[in-house]
């Protein structure tokens, strides 16, 4: 399996020559716009992604399917919408499927709890998108493990750290785990994503699995950058279990 960071949440896995897009947001530096509840003007998303225009379509003709694990737009941008094939193979929580058939796609597989798809078995996982108010407001997530043979990745989802993270941990024992980082917080409630302590309370429940840390630098209310998520990881000791990906990285995931 590999897996690269595209921007934000946005990752390409390869398991065994399929690829599966996670969570595209590809629309251009500023394209989203302002974001509400911020204390900033900054146009989101912050950065563009780290290929052109012209790869970006390449890339996109290759893939076999995309993963979505909810609709907020820094996951499921309109560019998404417009420039992925309608006959693609869209894979996502019966909650929001309904919403991605009525944008035009023509194949997609909705998934209550979990299904086998080109060998490949994907489990729909429960998240919790902040607290409170803010939390009730920021709706419905889900996250997905991909599981081939012996083979798993946990791809948690915009979540923060909770009860029920830790029981699709312990349920699925993932060798990876992807979560969101970043701490993205409103100008009102708590974050709505995961914090440091987040990140490090997941590297000790699953102390054999390896955990990647995406979501960062690209949508302006996170708080926590990748120098700082870093610095705290190494000064916990976790820098050989935690490791924290640059837009475009690719990384080969190991398993034992």
């Amino acid at each position: 399996m590999k897996l690269q960071l595209w921007r934000n949440a946005t990752l390409l896995l390869n398991i065994d020559g399929t690829s599966i897009l996670i969570d595209p947001m590809l629309g251009e530096k500023g394209s989203l716009g302002k974001l509400p509840m911020t204390d900033n003007e900054l146009l989101n998303p912050l950065v563009d992604l780290p290929f052109s225009r012209e790869e970006l379509i390449e890339k996109l003709e290759k893939i076999d399917a995309v993963a979505i694990t909810h609709l907020h737009p820094d996951h499921w941008d309109i560019q998404a919408v417009q420039l992925l094939d309608k006959t693609t193979p869209i894979l996502c929580p019966e909650s929001i499927s309904d919403q991605i058939i009525q944008q035009g796609f023509k194949n997609v597989i909705s998934i209550k709890d979990q299904i086998l798809w080109k060998d490949i078995n994907i489990s729909i996982t429960k998240g919790q998108h902040g607290t409170g108010e803010i939390g009730e407001k920021m709706g419905t997530v889900n996250g997905f493990v991909f599981k081939k043979e012996h083979q798993s990745v946990y791809i948690a989802g915009d979540s923060i750290w909770y009860d029920d993270i830790a029981k699709e941990i312990d349920k699925h024992e993932p060798q990876h785990i992807v979560v969101a980082g970043g701490a993205a917080t409103f100008s009102v409630g708590n974050p709505i994503i995961m914090t440091c302590e987040d990140i490090l309370q997941v590297c000790e429940h699953a102390p054999k699995a390896r955990v990647w840390v995406t979501h960062l630098e690209a949508v302006s209310h996170c708080k926590e950058n990748r120098a700082f998520i870093k610095g705290k990881v190494i000064e916990k000791g976790y820098e050989s279990q935690c490791f924290i990906l640059k837009d475009g990285e690719e990384a080969e995931l190991s398993f034992h």
